[in-house]
């Protein structure tokens, strides 16, 4: 059999590649920073792959898919796995024919996003596995260890990246052979699918069953394994963090995890036995050290101050020392700013000579609230600029009211999460201004003009179509014919 190169991947790359390999009938996802470029080369690959109006109908399509046997992947930034928590909790009752993955990228040190939120958690909230590769060459093994793993449980299957696996380029050995890709059927389960209380209760408890097979299988899963080291400092750790802790410690034994939730305690409590001192290397939360603990094993954390932030060399070598002393600043770098071009400058100029009070959205539009325009004064979530401003309206002395501005500056964010937050607005206080700004040809993730064109094109999917198109979904939205928010196309000259 003639031998598959090795390819230079980044992780994304590697996980869309591992997506085709393995069979998947339907990539769903939103993008996102740092997970875009998954979707995106999976479509360039002959994938099928599609934009959603947001996360939790993406996660809801890769459901569907697999209810009806077949492999389905849906990717996601961290935050949007906030959108999608609503399926991903009782798919996990549910369960699943064919395998469903669910890839989170999450962001440490918020390169890209609002929060530096560690989606572990949701692993253990909603009661599914989760496996953390360390880069790309695992990246892609993990994929295909995932749907192994959802098939054989009948479960969904958290991949979590980080923004340092997501971006990083190691080589990758890919398997020497595709697999086709199953016959979709379905098989009608309503007791299994149908998750009304009488039939949510037994499957709440099949799931917990499952999760304790999972935990004793996971003790001699090949996803963890240790590497010899001495036996006066043993290192647990997982993800990108085993990269740093390796050259921080290169003589320390060390139990690298893969497969972390549900985690293999035995396997944990014999490494710590077999060294002196036992410390947990993680980025973000202290997810594993408080596990590892809570089952009554002796492992050291890091100091909260390396809570914040991304882990590197330097930093492993400092939480070793216990240093708890302040680290030096990083060099300043050049600010973001909004591109000469852009023709919203004079949206922003104009906004800030009003005083107006802006209620802001995601997007690279919030480099408005930097100088010299400082005319944004929230930003919360995707969407939120509607509810924000709504709730400021409602309570602010009129003549502050009528200053108040909601700006979500794309039809897509609109589409995605925004209609909900029209809803009340009838019924809400005269002094309302939403402005929704055209800029359907700006680089934020979402443009209707990027992305997987496999399938259905992100425009098609979300929704988005001429002026008129989104003037009836505003009256779809909110159940009527509305006032009509004026639609702004900036122009420069």
């Amino acid at each position: 059999m003639a031998s598959v190169k090795r390819q230079l991947l980044s992780g994304d790359e590697a996980i869309a590649l591992a997506a085709r390999d393995a069979g998947v009938a339907i990539g769903a996802g939103y993008p996102g920073t740092p997970s875009t470029e998954i979707l995106e080369r999976f479509s360039e690959l002959g994938g099928r792959g599609q934009w959603s109006p947001n996360e939790k109908v993406a996660l809801e399509v890769a459901l569907g898919v697999a209810f009806a046997g077949v492999r389905a992947l849906a990717t996601m930034k961290h935050v949007g796995l906030n959108v999608a928590a609503d399926p991903l909790f009782t798919a996990a009752y549910t369960g699943v024919t064919g395998g469903l993955v669910v890839v989170s990228a999450d962001d440490p040190g918020m390169a890209s996003s609002q929060n530096e939120q560690d989606n572990r958690r949701y692993a253990v909230a909603a009661g599914v596995p989760l496996l953390e590769p360390s880069d790309s060459q695992e990246a892609y093994d993990f994929v295909f260890a995932a749907y192994e793993i959802s098939e054989r449980w009948k479960l969904p299957v958290i991949l979590r990246v980080t923004t340092r696996v997501c971006h990083s380029y190691t080589l990758v050995e890919p398997r020497a052979s595709n697999r086709a890709q199953a016959t979709p059927r379905f098989d009608r389960d309503i007791r299994g699918r149908v998750m009304i209380p009488a039939y949510a209760r037994p499957a709440h408890r099949r799931l917990r069953q499952k999760l304790a097979e999972i935990q004793e299988w996971n003790e001699s899963c090949s996803l963890n394994r240790v590497v010899p080291g001495g036996s006066a400092l043993g290192l647990i750790t997982s993800g990108i963090s085993f990269m740093h802790a390796r050259e921080a410690a290169p003589d320390a034994a060390v139990l690298k995890l893969g497969f972390t939730h549900p985690l293999p305690m035995k396997k944990i409590a014999e490494f710590a036995k077999s060294v002196e001192r036992c410390v947990v290397i993680e980025e973000g939360d202290p997810c594993l050290v408080e596990a590892i603990r809570a089952a009554g094993i002796a492992a050291e954390g890091k100091p909260e101050m390396y809570r914040f932030g991304e882990l590197d060399v330097p930093r492993v070598r400092r939480i070793l020392r216990n240093d708890t002393s302040p680290e030096a600043a990083k060099p300043p770098g050049k600010p973001p700013q909004l591109c000469d071009a852009c023709q919203y400058r004079l949206v922003f100029e104009t906004l800030r000579r009003k005083e107006c009070i802006v209620a802001g959205d995601i997007g690279c539009y919030t480099l408005g609230v930097l100088q010299p325009f400082e005319a944004i004064d929230s930003c919360v979530c995707m969407g939120a600029s509607l509810g924000v401003g709504l709730g400021l309206r409602h309570v602010l002395p009129r003549d502050q009211a009528r200053r108040v501005v909601s700006v979500i500056l794309r039809p897509q964010r609109h589409q995605r999460v925004g209609r909900n937050g029209l809803q009340p607005a009838p019924r809400g206080p005269r002094a309302d201004h939403p402005r929704q700004f055209d800029d359907s040809d700006d680089g934020s993730p979402g443009a209707s003009r990027h992305g997987p064109e496999a399938g259905p094109r992100a425009d098609e999917q979300v929704g988005v179509g001429g002026p008129g198109a989104f003037a009836r979904g505003e009256a779809r939205a909110r159940g009527g014919t509305p006032r009509r928010f004026p639609r702004i196309r900036a122009r420069v000259g």
